[in-house]
C-alpha cells in the first residue's frame, strides 16, 4: 500500500467522531449554443467533483452577473463555473467566488473529454484529489489569486456525504512559459506510486481578474491576450498575403515567357534543315496537272506538313 493509502485508514481510526463541517457547492453549468465536447467536459467534471451542483443551460438575456449570483444563491452555491460559447467555436470559461468575489474569466482551449483520450488511468467517482500546483503560481499577486480561486473550486469538503473515503488522484495545475494553465488528472497507482493520466484535460489562458463576482473593477488585465477573432484575422491577411504573391509570381512567370517567344534569336545551321515550302506546292501542282495524285496516305501527309510550315511562318512574322 502506498502511504497516501496507509495514512488516510490512520486518519480513519482517529476521526470517527468527524463530521461535514465545509458545506460549500460549486454550480456547474454551460451556455445555450455550446459544443457536444464542452457538455461532454462539463459532465466529467460533475464526477470529479462530488460537491457540484449541476444546472440547466443559460441563456443569455439580461444582466448575466445578476442572474449567475441569483442562480447560486438559490441553489446554496458559493463558487460557479461558467462555460460560455460564443460563435459556436470559442469557449470561455468564468470561474467565480459568489460571496463577494473575486473573479476570473479564462480562454479555453484544446479540450479533450475522458472518452476523447481513451487514457489507460482510472479512478474512482467521487474520490477526493491532490491538488497539486506549479512553483509559479506564487511568483506573481495575479497568478496567487489565480491559485486560490482554483483550490476552492476543485477541492472536494471533507467527509461530504457524496465523496469516497479515498485519495486515489491528483489534478495539476501547470502554468506554462506564455503564462497558459495547464489542467490535468493523473491516476495514483497503488503498486509503485506511478501516475496515469485519466483526463480530461484542457489549456486555460487568463484574461482578466474582477474584484466582484462576474463584474467589478479590473484588479488585472492580461497584455498578451489576443481574441480569437483577431487572430483569425490574421491568419486570413497572412493567407491572403501568400495568395497575392502566387498571383504576382504567375503573371510574372507569363510575360517572362511572352518576352522570350518574341525574341528570335539567329539559327544559322537551322536553316539549312529546313524545306522548302514552295518546291513541295510545285510537285503538288505537276502532279495534278499531268500525273496521277499520290494515294490518300501520301497527299495527307504532304498536306500536314504544308500547313505545319505555315503556321511556324506566321508565328515567326507576330
Amino acid at each position: 500500500m502506498t502511504p497516501i493509502y496507509i495514512m488516510l485508514e490512520a486518519s480513519k481510526h482517529s476521526s470517527t467522531n468527524s463530521k461535514w463541517v465545509d458545506r460549500e457547492r460549486v454550480m456547474l453549468l454551460c451556455s445555450r449554443g455550446s459544443l457536444a465536447r464542452t457538455r461532454h467536459l462539463v459532465n466529467d467534471l460533475k464526477k470529479l467533483m462530488p460537491n457540484a451542483h449541476g444546472e440547466s443551460k443559460y441563456g443569455k438575456n439580461g444582466n448575466m452577473a445578476e442572474d449567475l449570483n441569483e442562480m447560486c444563491e438559490l441553489a446554496n452555491c458559493t463558487k460557479c463555473l461558467y462555460f460560455e460559447s460564443r460563435k459556436g467555436k470559442d469557449i470561455y470559461l468564468w470561474l467565480s467566488n459568489v460571496d463577494g468575489g473575486p473573479s476570473a474569466k479564462f480562454l479555453v482551449r484544446n479540450m479533450h473529454t475522458m472518452n476523447e483520450l481513451n487514457m489507460v488511468g482510472n479512478c474512482l467517482k467521487g474520490s477526493r484529489p491532490i491538488l497539486s500546483f506549479d512553483p509559479e503560481f506564487d511568483g506573481k499577486s495575479h497568478l496567487r489569486l489565480v491559485k486560490e480561486l482554483l483550490a476552492n473550486a476543485f477541492k472536494t469538503p471533507s467527509q461530504h456525504p457524496r465523496s469516497q473515503p479515498f485519495i486515489d488522484h491528483v489534478i495539476n495545475f501547470a502554468v506554462t512559459e506564455d503564462g497558459n494553465i495547464w489542467f490535468r488528472n493523473y491516476q495514483i497507482a497503488s503498486d509503485d506510486s506511478e501516475l496515469m493520466e485519466v483526463g480530461p484535460r484542457f489549456v486555460l489562458q487568463l484574461i482578466r481578474l474582477f474584484d466582484n463576482s462576474f463584474c467589478g473593477t479590473v484588479l488585472y488585465d492580461n497584455p498578451v491576450y489576443q481574441t480569437p477573432n483577431a487572430i483569425r484575422r490574421q491568419i486570413k491577411l497572412q493567407k491572403a498575403g501568400e495568395l497575392r504573391l502566387r498571383q504576382g509570381q504567375r503573371e510574372e512567370r507569363k510575360v517572362k515567357e511572352r518576352t522570350i517567344r518574341s525574341v528570335k534569336m539567329e539559327d544559322p545551321l537551322g536553316e539549312v534543315f529546313d524545306t522548302d515550302v514552295t518546291m513541295e506546292q510545285q510537285q503538288l501542282g505537276r502532279m495534278g496537272g499531268g500525273q496521277k495524285k499520290p494515294s490518300g496516305r501520301l497527299a495527307r501527309a504532304l498536306e500536314k506538313r504544308i500547313l505545319k510550315k505555315n503556321k511556324k511562318k506566321t508565328k515567326r512574322t507576330t
